[in-house]
């Protein structure tokens, strides 16, 4: 059975392909190798790859990463925890039998420690 003249992959004699049929694939493979390189601009590999051959640098972006995630963490601590004490301090003065004392110890405590002075 003979193949179709558009089929690619059909050699002449000598297993090269036909002009017509090689410029296709020269284009095929073109359009492919542009998707491609788009492709890994937009994940942005130079700039990674570039990061990892200059090791300082690296380090210099994690310590200030690492820098701005503890202050984060700390005023974010404090907050919360100023608001946890003003809650408390809410619930202390409404005198709840039992809770309303443990709630008052707490505060205090708390209040002292933050001026400096032990029990």
């Amino acid at each position: 059975m003979a193949q179709p003249e558009h089929r690619i992959g059909r050699t002449d004699g000598h297993g090269r392909a036909p002009t017509g049929e090689r410029e296709l694939r020269m284009d095929l493979l073109a359009r492919e190798l542009d998707r491609l390189s788009n492709r890994l601009e937009r994940a942005k590999i130079a700039e990674y790859v570039d990061l990892l051959n200059r090791p300082l640098s690296l380090v210099w972006r994690n310590f200030v990463g690492g820098m701005a995630r503890g202050i984060g963490i700390a005023i974010g601590f404090t907050f919360f925890a100023a608001t946890i004490l003003y809650v408390l301090q809410l619930l202390g003065k409404l005198n709840l039998p039992i809770i309303g004392d443990y709630i008052a110890d707490i505060v205090r405590i708390v209040q002292r420690q933050l001026e400096g002075r032990t029990y």
